[in-house]
């Protein structure tokens, strides 16, 4: 795969945060002392900073699930926080967004040690402090070189991470290990994008984008279910229930390019939710 980030014309820049719709937001929430960081004013910790959205119907009391979303490049947190398929959507489903502001706009992902791993460890522990929340309900997400900083995070932390939910975004370097135990992973990728190109596996095979988890999972080489999915975008689904860590690795794949796909993180959320809900 190409690297092409370094080397980014300003209309590549621009598709990166094409689809961010930016706005003023606010939140109903009745815990006086939680935060008087919400929504486009961030949270300040040490020289850096992030942003939190509770959900709009929080009693103030009850422990959220955490969703941490990593921005693309060039952006900053109030653009996943005001985003109608980022924040709009976690806001709806008693779900804590935190979106981390990057050093620079951007993100440390490329090798192991990443120092936004440990920055986003010290976010999570500030925000626990800010507001109750249940960390064993921990999804991480990102688009574009923000999934790849999730994927990052998740490979350094993945005993504390539920499920990875990475969108258009993955390892240049997909023979790495992640020494952290497995990780459930869902990913979202277009076969016609051009930004972060479709990591096709060695043969040409759609399944590439998640080979690194399918191997650190022990999955399978066939997925155990390909089916199709219709939304505002069809989508090809690959699912891998059969992984000797007890993890789940699915794939969705659209005919598009490089965008937030409508509708595809609440459809996540919406299951993982009802799942821990029966649990």
């Amino acid at each position: 795969m190409t690297k092409r980030f370094p080397f980014l014309s300003v209309a590549s820049a621009v598709t990166l945060g094409a689809f961010a719709y930016l706005g003023t937001t606010t939140c109903k929430h009745s815990t006086a002392q939680a935060t008087e960081c919400v929504g486009n004013t961030p949270c300040p910790i040490g020289d850096r900073s992030y942003h939190v959205l509770p959900p709009d119907n929080w009693d103030g009391v009850t422990p959220l699930p955490i969703l941490v979303h990593f921005h693309g490049w060039g952006r900053q947190g109030p653009v996943p926080v005001n985003h109608k398929h980022i924040g709009q959507e976690t806001r709806k489903r008693n779900v804590l967004l935190v979106a981390p502001n990057g050093l620079g706009k951007s993100w440390d992902f490329w090798r192991p040690g990443s120092r936004d791993t440990g920055f986003t460890q010290a976010v999570l522990d500030d925000v626990e402090k800010r507001f109750p929340v249940d960390r064993s309900k921990l999804f991480v997400s990102g688009y574009s070189w923000g999934s790849s900083m999730a994927w990052r995070f998740s490979c350094e932390a993945g005993n504390q991470v539920t499920v990875l939910l990475g969108i258009s975004g993955t390892f240049y370097d997909q023979s790495e290990n992640c020494e952290t135990g497995p990780v459930e992973v869902r990913h979202v990728h277009g076969l016609k994008d051009t930004v972060m190109d479709f990591p096709y596996g060695p043969n040409g095979e759609e399944t590439g984008p998640i080979r690194l988890w399918q191997r650190i999972n022990g999955c399978g080489i066939t997925p155990v279910e390909k089916s199709n999915w219709e939304s505002s975008q069809k989508y090809t689904h690959y699912e891998w229930t059969n992984c000797t860590s007890g993890k789940t690795v699915q794939l969705d794949v659209h005919g598009g390019g490089h965008w937030i796909a409508r509708g595809w993180l609440a459809k996540q959320l919406d299951e993982l939710l009802a799942e821990n809900t029966d649990s």
